[in-house]
């Protein structure tokens, strides 16, 4: 199988080489948010459909792949909630149904389902009877940040594909073909502070003043996070119910970046790991649509309360 556009993971890529006529019929891909879950996928089920010989797929060229890669291949389906909101169980259900329809095009037919990891245990028990004995034509992805988060009888019945942080030499590498036009420096240092993850990387390089400005945002209350100055943290949260929604996600995730970079060399690593988990937990809040001002409050009191 084609892999090349998934940057690292050589453990996957070998796990996956030879398994163009013989792949499982669920996967879970695993990863935090921008490790390539979705490149992964994307790859994955452009392959299945692909009309060319196993060894070249996907091959990039036919017309299953030229619709894959725009988005409009008819055998190809990706499930999400709602507004942010997790799958529910009446769209497992409606997929249920879908899934017994033969393909319309390809040979198979391919489902991705966003953020499986949220799904309640309805949901997921829902999808149990397709998992065994779904038919044979039928391939899902479950999209996880975390996949032990899946009940215990979703895992059983898939094959994990687990993402692994890539290391800087290779994140360099990769950003400087995505990003020619940014400097030698910018690169070196998005892909040092990245921690493995490309799409912090890139979400680093992107745009011009104004991500400029979120990243100052974040490197303010990374700072704040890990002191204990309670006027400086109440400051620099406010700062956060300025933003709109856009921007507080990519704020949260720039200020666990920092908070990567800080831990090594700080006085206070047991604040700054309990900061990073309470702002994991306000980004899936961020996700499922609490606003600004919401998840500063939520922030600032959760630091006030170790303090």
């Amino acid at each position: 199988m084609e892999l090349t556009a998934l940057a690292g993971n050589a453990q996957i890529k070998a796990q996956l080489a030879h398994r163009e006529g013989d792949l499982a019929h669920a996967y879970i891909v695993a990863g935090p948010a921008g490790s390539g879950r979705h490149t992964l996928a994307a790859q994955m089920a452009a392959a299945l459909v692909c009309s060319a010989q196993p060894q070249l797929r996907p091959c990039g060229r036919c017309s299953h792949c030229r619709k894959a890669a725009g988005g409009i291949h008819p055998d190809i389906t990706v499930i999400a909630g709602s507004g942010g909101k997790p799958i529910t169980v009446d769209q497992v259900r409606a997929l249920r149904t879908d899934a017994y329809v033969r393909p319309n095009e390809a040979e198979r037919k391919v489902y991705l389902l966003e953020r499986a990891d949220r799904m309640n245990a309805s949901a997921q028990n829902a999808m149990l009877k397709l998992l065994e004995d779904g038919p044979a034509y039928a391939v899902f992805f479950l999209l996880a940040e975390n996949g032990s988060a899946l009940l215990p009888t979703v895992r059983s019945r898939c094959e994990t594909l687990e993402l692994a942080p890539v290391s800087p030499a290779q994140a360099e590498e990769w950003l400087a073909k995505a990003f020619p036009g940014r400097t030698a420096e910018k690169i070196r240092r998005a892909a040092l502070e990245c921690q493995g993850i490309l799409g912090r990387a890139a979400a680093l390089l992107e745009g011009g003043q104004e991500e400029d400005g979120l990243e100052e945002t974040a490197r303010s209350l990374s700072a704040a996070l890990e002191g204990e100055d309670e006027l400086a943290l109440f400051e620099a949260t406010q700062a956060l119910d300025k933003l709109s929604r856009e921007e507080l996600t990519a704020v949260l995730d720039r200020t666990l970046i920092q908070i990567g970079a800080r831990l090594p060399g700080s006085q206070r690593p047991r604040r700054l790991l309990a900061a990073a988990e309470l702002l994991r937990r306000l980004r899936d809040g961020a996700d499922l649509n609490a606003n600004p001002g919401q998840v500063a409050g939520w922030l600032c009191a959760g630091m006030f309360l170790r303090s």
